[in-house]
Parts: C-alpha cells; structure tokens; sequence
C-alpha cells in the first residue's frame, strides 16, 4: 500500500545493482510513494548490474558516477538537476566495498592500500558526496540523506574486518555533516544500521548465512528484510520525520538491546546434550 509520502520529492539512489540490493528495494519504494528519482552507481557496478532494468520500472535516470571521485559527483549533480528539474529532496548512501574481505585478507596482514580503498569507498564517498552537494547548493531545505551502516561500528565481528572501521567513519561523518547541513540548510543526515541482509555484498562475506541465522535469533522480531529497510528509508525521506538528524538508527529487530534469547539457549542447550 502506497501513501504518497515522497509525492513531489526528488531523490538520487546511490549503489543499486540488482533486486537483491536494499538500494534496489529503496528505490522501488521511493518510485511507490510518489517520488521522482536518479539512480547512480559506480561505471563496473552497472556493467554486473542490472540497474537499466531498474530505471525502466521506476522511470529513472541513470548517470554513472564513482563515488570516490569529485569529479564524477559533480556532474552527477549537475545532471541530476536539470534530469529532477529541481533541487534534491533526499539521498541514498548505499555504498560499501573493502578489497580486503573480497580477498580475504587476515585483519593481522591487511593491505594498507586495499584499507584506504575501504574508507575511501565506504566512507569518505559520503563525505565527498554531501560537500558536493553543499557547494552545488543541490538540496532543499528540510531535505533527508541517509547512508546505510552496521553494528560492526561499534562491536567486533570477525569477518567484518576493515569495514568495521568504515562504518565507524560513516557514523562519525553522518554526526559532522548532519551539524552542518543542518544549520546551512535544515538538511538532517542519518545512518540506519541494517540487520545483515541477504544482498548480493553480504552473500560473499564468508560465515554470513552462519552469522545471518544467529542474528535472526538473536533478533526478538527477527531479522529486517531489505524490503523493511525500503520502508524505513522513506519514512526518513519523508516530512513526518523533520526533526531526526545526526542519527545512528538501529534497525534490527531488537538485536542490538538484546543480551540472549530463548532460542540461542535452545541451540547451544540441544549442542551440549549432543556433546
């Protein structure tokens, strides 16, 4: 059920790439409840990716961009300008890659180079993107950016690695720019730390579907699907959430205020009478 919340907005979606990704379901959404979008990701996400596909559904533009590049976001934001015809009401950050993990790098024997990249990709692109879009002066007043985190920013997880620290950074970015942003424009900035989600990056994280069914009983409402975090996404797009800035939003099912559940006793329970 659609209710118009985005009815007249403008939106740029960053990191869609095919109909397992949040910022896939996001958009879908978005298009829903009325708003008008460009969809953006990095020239090789969009060869692997189906992201055409996705403009057609929700007749969008596509302008390629890396995001780590300012001069990529500047003319992402020019074109996206005149494609809206207006100023931006709200933005994705649905962005994250660390070389490290796709190689499979110790955390003990990381490559510095391939850590740079981490941040880089994951969390200066945010950065850049909103220093872009300040100076462009591309948003509205009261307008809403949101990038997409994890818990791993503030507990440890081993496979995580180094995107633990790039989402750190991306928190503590979102907080800073949220505070200027705010002041300049009435612009809030926030970060939804997500429940590991069943997207293409998460898939190919070694351990995840071991990890994935641990958090979802951990999880007194289970896990958050991709399609609950559209939904989230567009609440905070939306004028019914004006005064939340300079936020980390937990959006997890409970998982993060949870200590242990009736059904992780269970599994180890069952284990030790095995054993």
């Amino acid at each position: 059920m659609a209710y118009n919340l985005l009815k007249g907005k403008r939106g740029i979606i960053f990191g869609a790439l095919d109909e397992n990704s949040i910022a896939w379901k996001v958009a879908l959404k978005a298009h829903e409840e009325g708003a008008t979008l460009v969809l953006t990701n990095a020239p090789i996400a969009m060869r692997m990716g189906e992201i055409k596909k996705l403009a057609e559904i929700c007749n969008a533009e596509v302008i390629p961009a890396d995001a780590t590049s300012i001069e990529d976001l500047e003319n992402l934001m020019t074109k996206s300008l005149e494609v809206l015809g207006g100023k931006i009401d709200f933005i994705l950050h649905s962005i994250g890659m660390s070389p490290n993990v796709r190689k499979e790098k110790s955390y003990g024997d990381l490559n510095y180079e391939w850590f740079l990249k981490t941040l880089d990709i994951s969390a200066l692109s945010f950065h850049k993107m909103m220093q872009v879009a300040e100076k462009k002066d591309a948003m509205n007043e009261w307008g809403s950016i949101v990038a997409l985190s994890y818990i791993a920013a503030q507990r440890t997880f081993p496979d995580y690695s180094d995107m633990a620290q790039a989402k750190a950074a991306l928190e503590s970015i979102a907080r800073s720019y949220g505070y200027r942003f705010a002041k300049l424009k009435k612009v809030r900035v926030n970060t939804i730390s997500q429940s590991p989600t069943l997207t293409t990056a998460g898939k190919g994280i070694s351990g995840f579907d071991v990890f994935f069914d641990f958090a979802d009983k951990m999880s007194p409402l289970g896990n958050a699907t991709a399609e609950d975090c559209a939904n989230y996404c567009v609440t905070l797009f939306s004028d019914l959430t004006r005064k939340v800035t300079m936020q980390n939003l937990m959006h997890d099912g409970g998982f993060s205020s949870t200590g242990i559940t009736d059904e992780v006793i269970e599994v180890f329970t069952k284990n030790k009478s095995v054993s």
